[in-house]
């Protein structure tokens, strides 16, 4: 669990507070920051008391974080410092959270980020971490993953290392996300909540945490009732509740496919998550039909057609992609999941798409 959390209105203010303690001889933090806000620096970078050596990476997000960038952007840093920065600061949404994990491990660890897709491949601690999401649903700034697409498959760096030292959720910080990417990214969290609370993988704690995010969606995409400051702010604890529920459990089929997705035509994760599980009522069919209303609460139009020209070998390397996530079909099918599901099946989804 992420050891040190702060919540609240104004709270990325105390920013310069919180790391003052983690800075070693000098030392620099290294701030990766979404590039939506490069020309808006009033807002992130104008705030950031910067000092010594301190370094801003503006990163592009119109693709999500891959093992080459990793590997990029910690040997540009070992070749920039003589010692290990005293942290790696992730500011934006579930790419750079992703992105500034998988540094922050990599700067402890040898060889390429894809050495370590996986499930606890990591041997040593990562470097001090801090988390601040700009955008809220992904759960990526409570997770134990940092998903990362590879040469070979799309999958994440999963460890005790990976989840930040420190988090700060300051809903100011989501104000101004577009609204269908605000419902895109929070039908994630919502999606989440779905996975968890019907997979086999549940338990009394991923239980508790998936049931209050649940409810907490319902009331912000359903009721349609709260100002946009509380749904902002809620809408930060039902993602971090949500993360919560799938850090004990696991995701599902939605997921899965959404995986395979993205590593073919790069369709982005909140997105992808939604168009999949659009389709998904066999497996699913309560939380679909809810998700429908609230498409239609916020009169949201998924895009049609994204697998249209997709090839053959396309669709099998999708489906490979989807079927290679073992724990996610166990979470959601069973032990006998593969009785219950083929590539063949998964290719007749992606056509629908």
């Amino acid at each position: 669990m992420v050891p040190r959390v702060v919540f609240g209105k104004g709270s990325f203010n105390q920013l310069g507070q919180i790391l003052s303690p983690e800075r070693k001889n000098g030392a620099p933090f290294i701030y990766l920051i979404d590039n939506v806000f490069e020309n808006n620096k009033t807002f992130i970078e104008d705030r950031i008391h910067l000092s010594g050596n301190d370094r801003l990476v503006y990163i592009s997000t119109k693709e999500e974080p891959k093992t080459s960038q990793v590997d990029e952007l910690v040997s540009e840093f070992r070749n920039a410092y003589s010692f290990t920065p005293s942290g790696i600061i992730g500011i934006g949404g579930g790419s750079i959270m992703d992105l500034a994990k998988a540094v922050a491990i990599m700067m402890n660890n040898t060889g390429s980020a894809t050495e370590y897709q996986g499930w606890d491949l990591v041997d040593n601690k990562a470097v001090y971490h801090v988390g601040i999401p700009t955008i809220s649903g992904t759960g990526a700034e409570v997770s134990r993953t940092t998903v990362l697409t590879g040469p070979e498959k799309k999958l994440g760096i999963n460890s005790d290392f990976t989840p930040f030292d420190q988090v700060i959720l300051d809903p100011e910080l989501i104000k101004e996300v577009p609204k269908d990417q605000w419902f895109y990214t929070g039908m994630d969290c919502y999606i989440h909540c779905i996975e968890s609370l019907n997979g086999t993988y549940l338990n009394a704690f991923s239980q508790s945490y998936g049931e209050k995010a649940y409810d907490l969606c319902e009331e912000i995409f359903l009721e349609n009732t709260l100002d946009k400051e509380e749904a902002d702010a809620k809408l930060m604890m039902a993602s971090w509740h949500g993360g919560m529920s799938i850090a004990y459990s696991q995701v599902g089929v939605a997921h899965a496919m959404s995986y395979g997705l993205a590593y073919v035509l790069g369709t982005k994760h909140g997105i992808g998550n939604c168009i999949v599980f659009d389709k998904l009522g066999d497996y699913y069919p309560e939380g679909v039909a809810l998700f429908k209303k609230m498409k239609e609460v916020h009169n949201i139009e998924l895009p049609t057609g994204v697998c249209a020209n997709a090839t053959e070998d396309q669709l099998d390397i999708m489906a490979s992609v989807a079927l290679g996530l073992v724990p996610l079909w166990e979470n959601a099918l069973g032990k006998n999941w593969q009785e219950k599901i083929n590539a063949d099946t998964l290719k007749a989804i992606y056509r629908t798409l």
